[in-house]
């Protein structure tokens, strides 16, 4: 990603080249009037909305945050903003991965979707939007507890280990967000995206780590409640992003429960509006859950547990040794003894690092073909090696130029000559070079060469085990290809009815004050009989200006839209009523 194709700032510099690929330029001059006029009656009906149900930190947040009601939002503006908050926020493509996502999360900055939802779908869409992302989150962070949370949340969760349905739940979630939002999408293929969805979350397994911390997420970050059982206030993205679901929750057909780590464990579905929703007391406890739930992770457990869901995962993942050795690579299979790991096998990269940092001739080079190596003690010796001094390697010849054969616990034997040792910033050694070297597990032989170094790693116990490479510089994470913009298909000029909707806009900006709106009005009402949203922007002017007979007018023809079209009647109705509103302000 080039950076001069956005605006950086010190915090933007600070992300890793890998994140940085899904950075994409805003294109503000893509939004056409049709977009922000569905932006200002999102806005505009959730600020009144909202004001009385969200948690406070929404309407101080979006004052904080330089969020305006009338206009989508800039990326650049709202960066000069956020800064002082210790945020920043870019431009993404649409979906991308949940780990990377929760990784920007961990380096404050907020992924926002810069398309924007069609007016078909203003009071909801599955697929992530510039309403759902900039409207949503942006404004919630302006709150200290909940900011810290937010951060702490993506250092967690972007360390959490997936499976390959994961994927392959979030590539259909992908596939829908894009054809629910792409003009023209058959009716028949988006009911068939939505049933594979079903179908896969009913066919998930196990749930991986992955699974159970987007559930944590989803119920809190996306569909948080936040205050008592009784008078809850919504401070979740999803909900303050949805005209729709912002009402229907407040209602007791939605049950409310008390946010706990059982969390975890709820499934949700993204095609529905939720059946129960959490409530947490304040916005300290959702750390104290997650950190209930850190502890259950591989990130903090390690064992063989962790080690085998490197491997179920099929996924670039990190083992740290309890001297302090990390072991990053695609974990292939591993060898156990009395419920213990007592040798591991990674293919393909892999590479060495300690504290996060590459150890010097220990990359992907170096280990093009996998790494294996034993762990845990050596047979009949209570001290492991990790804690030799090193009068207590000399006494058991585990020293430089010696010829050695070592047993470990469980039946792995390495022998061969030492060449060197590598030791911590403690002075515990940590690595064993070997050359003429066998490694055997009983009868078989795990490794043997004459002429390449063998590196033994090391460590007593596997202490964590994670998703991604230790040190980010090891690999080659750039993956990503920038997707054209599927929502708005930006064409050269506008079609006649984004025009009549500029129209409508500038003379309300005083931009253009000669126009006639009750002949627009006429237009649209002969050629666009369908059309509601632009009706009710005038609507609002003829209430303004006391043009009685123009409202009327629209207001009888939006009855008939009504009429032909049902479901968009509480639409119309929140539009006329808020019409209102401003005229009594």
């Amino acid at each position: 990603m080039n950076t001069s194709e956005y605006e950086s700032n010190p915090i933007l510099d600070k992300l890793p080249k890998h994140l940085r690929q899904y950075i994409k330029p805003q294109n503000y001059e893509d939004y056409t009037p049709v977009n922000q006029a569905v932006w200002r009656y999102v806005m505009r009906k959730n600020v009144d909305y909202l004001s009385k149900v969200a948690h406070k930190s929404y309407t101080d947040g979006l004052r904080k945050t330089g969020i305006s009601i009338d206009n989508i939002p800039n990326m650049y503006g709202m960066n000069r903003i956020l800064k002082d908050l210790g945020w920043a926020a870019v431009a993404v493509d649409g979906f991308i991965p949940p780990a990377a996502f929760m990784e920007f999360q961990a380096y404050n900055v907020l992924v926002i979707a810069s398309d924007i939802r069609q007016l078909e779908n203003i009071a909801y869409t599955p697929a992530p939007d510039i309403i759902h992302e900039g409207a949503g989150h942006a404004p919630i962070i302006a709150n200290p507890e909940y900011a810290a949370y937010l951060r702490r949340f993506g250092e967690i969760g972007c360390k959490a280990i997936s499976s390959a349905k994961d994927f392959e739940l979030y590539e259909a979630v992908r596939h829908l967000s894009i054809i629910k939002e792409a003009k023209g999408t058959a009716l028949e293929e988006i009911e068939k995206a939505e049933k594979h969805i079903e179908f896969l979350q009913d066919n998930m397994g196990e749930p991986s780590e992955m699974a159970f911390i987007r559930n944590l997420h989803w119920w809190t970050v996306e569909y948080g409640l936040i205050g008592s059982l009784e008078d809850p206030k919504i401070y979740g993205a999803g909900l303050l992003s949805s005209i729709g679901e912002s009402q229907w929750c407040m209602t007791d057909k939605v049950k409310k429960l008390p946010y706990s780590i059982e969390a975890a464990r709820t499934s949700f579905d993204i095609t529905k509006p939720q059946p129960q929703l959490f409530v947490t007391p304040d916005f300290a406890f959702l750390s104290q859950v997650l950190e209930d739930f850190a502890n259950t992770m591989a990130l903090r457990k390690g064992g063989l547990s962790g080690l085998q869901k490197l491997i179920d995962s099929k996924e670039l993942g990190t083992i740290e040794l309890s001297t302090g050795l990390q072991v990053s690579g695609n974990f292939e299979s591993l060898i156990s003894h009395d419920g213990k790991p007592i040798y591991f096998q990674t293919r393909g990269k892999s590479a060495l690092a300690y504290r996060e940092k590459e150890l010097v001739g220990q990359d992907v080079n170096q280990h093009e073909t996998g790494f294996g190596s034993p762990i845990g003690r050596l047979k009949g010796i209570n001290i492991p090696i990790e804690d030799m001094s090193p009068r207590d390697l000399k006494a058991y010849k585990i020293y430089e130029g010696e010829i050695v054969s070592l047993d470990f616990t469980g039946g792995i034997n390495v022998t061969g000559k030492i060449v060197t040792g590598t030791r911590n910033l403690q002075g515990r050694i940590i690595l064993i070079t070997f050359e003429n070297c066998k490694v055997t597990y009983k009868n078989d032989i795990l490794f043997e060469s004459y002429d390449e170094l063998y590196n033994m790693a090391i460590g007593e116990e596997i202490v964590s085990a994670y998703h991604g490479p230790a040190d980010l510089k090891s690999f080659d994470l750039l993956d990503h290809s920038l997707s054209t913009n599927c929502y708005n298909n930006h064409q050269e000029g506008l079609t006649e009815l984004e025009s009549y909707y500029k129209l409508i806009r500038d003379f309300r900006e005083g931009n253009n004050t000669i126009i006639s709106r009750t002949k627009v009005f006429e237009v649209i009402q002969e050629k666009y009989p369908n059309d509601w949203l632009l009706p009710i922007e005038i609507y609002e002017l003829a209430i303004l200006s006391n043009e009685k007979k123009l409202a009327e007018s629209i207001k009888k023809h939006l009855e008939n839209i009504k009429l032909d079209q049902p479901k968009l009647g509480q639409l119309i109705d929140d539009g006329l009523e808020l019409a209102t509103v401003t005229t009594m302000a």
